[in-house]
């Protein structure tokens, strides 16, 4: 049985909306990026997930919930603590088969941008001008001050994915994954052949759009 996997990216941020390198900084939805979620939402809506998989920021926490919430099969959403399964355990099979696991691990958070981060990405250019920023953000290899270069994104996210969510597309699951941009784009094949369209070999890999 093959598994299928979908990754889709969050819905707009409050910073998005305001042109702002967010990075890690843990910013919500606008009410943009909600409505994003929910049309997402009903593009999925006859899909049976099986697991949901998320950064742990909140921007794609909240775009996982809304597309969960239109879900026509109306799994329970419930958040995994691996660092602390006792006293979290579903011990009714009946109640179980309910719900859908959420794993948030911050090896999916977007890249982080150091210095960056808070500033409008206008005011970047001013202070540091366009190509530097560009090649900050477009180069696989160079990085921001006190921030990621692509790479180094890569060589968190990638690991994640092989040992976390791949084991699931092998035994035939559903995966949803709610991601940030920068993840996204490591999805498309590097130079050397590696990246998460590698890791996924057989398996469906869908982007709703």
């Amino acid at each position: 049985m093959k598994g299928k996997l979908y990754c889709v990216r969050h819905g707009q941020s409050e910073w998005n909306k305001l042109n702002v390198f967010t990075g890690w900084v843990d910013v919500s939805l606008s009410e943009k990026g909600i409505e994003e979620a929910v049309e997402v939402g009903h593009q999925l809506q006859d899909v049976h997930f099986d697991v949901v998989f998320t950064s742990n920021l909140i921007r794609a926490e909240m775009s996982a919930m809304v597309i969960l919430l239109k879900n026509k099969f109306k799994k329970i959403p419930y958040r995994i603590h691996p660092d602390k399964e006792k006293g979290y355990e579903v011990h009714d099979q009946e109640i179980k088969k309910t719900l859908i696991p959420i794993f948030q691990d911050s090896a999916l958070n977007e890249r982080m941008y150091g210095d960056l981060q808070g500033m409008n990405k206008d005011v970047a250019r001013k202070e540091f001008g366009e190509e530097q920023v560009l090649l900050w953000r477009r180069s696989y290899d160079q990085r921001p001050p006190h921030g990621e270069s692509l790479k180094m994104t890569k060589e968190r996210t990638i690991p994640y994915f092989e040992d976390k969510i791949l084991p699931y597309l092998k035994s035939g699951k559903t995966v949803l994954i709610v991601v940030l941009p920068n993840c996204m784009l490591l999805a498309k094949p590097n130079s050397d052949g590696t990246g998460l369209m590698s890791c996924v070999g057989k398996f469906k890999l869908t982007f709703p759009t």
